[in-house]
């Protein structure tokens, strides 16, 4: 260990640009033996390790580092999959230069252990060699039913499968993930990986409801009546709009109407049609990760041109460096420091652009973060033929939740007491639904503390 000296960062090898952004193929190469090895001995096993405070499961980093670099594969395996649920999952999506990787303490003139990447090594190569996550053998007789089966539900489900405690999920969509299905693009994270994890859980006893929206094809008052528990992972699916003249005009979409669309042709469902950007000019506002999802998608998709607008700069952006970063490798074109006006349109209510307002970063408000000044007199135009609105997600104010007695606050999420349960006893919640959106990994976290909540509850 601690090699870092001799040994400098070296991130996973990225497939070539001009191939990879021909198709949803994940771009980056799992690494080798030797390459994990290495990386990994650069770690210094700090005594009060940085890179596990930050991580919100708290995952057992330098450990696993550790055995990674005495090539001890099936210790490195099973202290990656006690705290998280899906670890090879985590290692590919979780923005790691904002979380582990980014208080790794050699992040500051040596570059940070590649954390993720190495994470992901683990486990595939682990399944490689016939390892699999662990799950009771013997069961209590305890049911739980699960609303959603997206990051919440999944992790929930994971950890009550391991108790021993049957476990049914109830999902309006025809295929599990939630977010990490239709949200997050394949080039990102392939289906397969995410599947192959929910066949492991299904083999465990998980049984999955399809196509069945709760309150409206499923009474909520059964799932209270029929099971010990519940747990709702709805996440938060009401998607944010800008507020401006003519957002709703022809040739204007919402994100996630972009990114589900061009899931489900990945996936060979139908789809809509008229979602379409091939050859257009495409303008994304927004500068999360949803919007680099979007606009690496549009590319792939064969716009004739993505622009990705933001109204702070490229420092301020809320999302993975990481992800801007391959954007910009990808052919993508940034306009910083511009805050949208108004949709600009045809006689037919077409777009054919949208009209933008200069913006200046000031003095920095009570959260620390600078405020936001528009310029007056700064209007600039930019041509497009689609507008893409990544502007992020609200909790969806569902009937069954106060029909139920679930209280919400101010803004619809629902509200949880210390061990996730909500104001009806006996009902859990966690992820987008009671935080906001917010990160896969918060999700993961919510899902595997109200399970272990209702373990204790049930099982003492």
């Amino acid at each position: 260990m601690q090699n870092f000296v001799f040994v400098e960062r070296v991130d996973p090898r990225k497939r070539n640009v001009v191939e990879r952004i021909k198709d949803f193929n994940e771009i980056y190469e799992v690494y080798s033996q030797n390459e994990a090895s290495s990386q990994s001995e650069r770690c210094i096993q700090c005594g009060d390790p940085y890179c596990h405070n930050k991580c919100p499961l708290h995952n057992y980093i330098p450990q696993w580092l550790k055995a990674v670099a005495d090539k001890d594969l099936e210790l490195a395996f099973n202290l990656s999959n006690e705290p998280s649920p899906f670890p090879e999952i985590m290692g590919r999506i979780c923005p790691h230069d904002r979380l582990c990787e980014g208080d790794c303490t050699l992040n500051d003139g040596y570059g940070a252990i590649t954390i993720g990447p190495v994470e992901t090594f683990i486990n595939e190569e682990g399944f490689k060699a016939g390892l699999k996550p662990k799950f009771a053998d013997e069961k209590t007789g305890k049911r739980v039913a699960i609303v959603g089966a997206g990051p919440a539900g999944l992790s929930a489900a994971t950890y009550l499968l391991r108790a021993g405690i049957d476990v049914e999920i109830f999902e309006r969509a025809d295929r599990p993930g939630g977010l990490l299905t239709y949200g997050i693009p394949g080039f990102k994270l392939d289906k397969n990986v995410l599947f192959r994890r929910v066949k492991w859980m299904e083999e465990a006893g998980l049984k999955i409801h399809y196509g069945v929206e709760v309150g409206k094809d499923k009474p909520f008052d059964e799932l209270t009546r029929d099971f010990d528990a519940v747990f709702i992972g709805v996440g938060a699916t009401k998607q944010r709009r800008p507020g401006i003249p003519n957002e709703n005009a022809k040739g204007c979409l919402m994100a996630m109407d972009l990114l589900v669309n061009v899931q489900r042709k990945q996936f060979g469902d139908s789809y809509n049609k008229q979602v379409d950007v091939k050859d257009k000019r495409v303008v994304v506002i927004g500068g999360g990760d949803t919007a680099m999802d979007c606009v690496r998608t549009s590319l792939r998709e064969g716009a004739r041109s993505v622009t990705c607008l933001y109204r702070r700069d490229a420092r301020n952006m809320p999302g993975s460096r990481k992800e801007y970063l391959n954007a910009k490798e990808e052919g993508v074109d940034f306009i910083f420091n511009a805050s949208p006006k108004q949709v600009i349109v045809n006689n037919d209510g077409e777009v054919i652009g949208i009209e933008m307002l200069k913006t200046a970063l000031g003095e920095p408000d009570e959260s620390g973060r600078q405020r936001l000044k528009e310029i007056e007199g700064s209007e600039f135009r930019v041509d497009a033929d689609v507008i893409i609105f990544a502007l992020g997600f609200t909790p969806v104010p569902f009937e069954f939740l106060s029909a139920n007695g679930i209280e919400t606050n101010s803004w619809g999420g629902i509200e949880i007491d210390e061990n996730f349960e909500t104001s009806t006893k006996g009902v859990y919640a966690g992820g987008d639904c009671r935080r906001g959106a917010d990160l896969v990994v918060t999700a993961v976290y919510d899902g595997r503390e109200a399970a272990k909540a209702i373990i204790k509850n049930l099982l003492g």
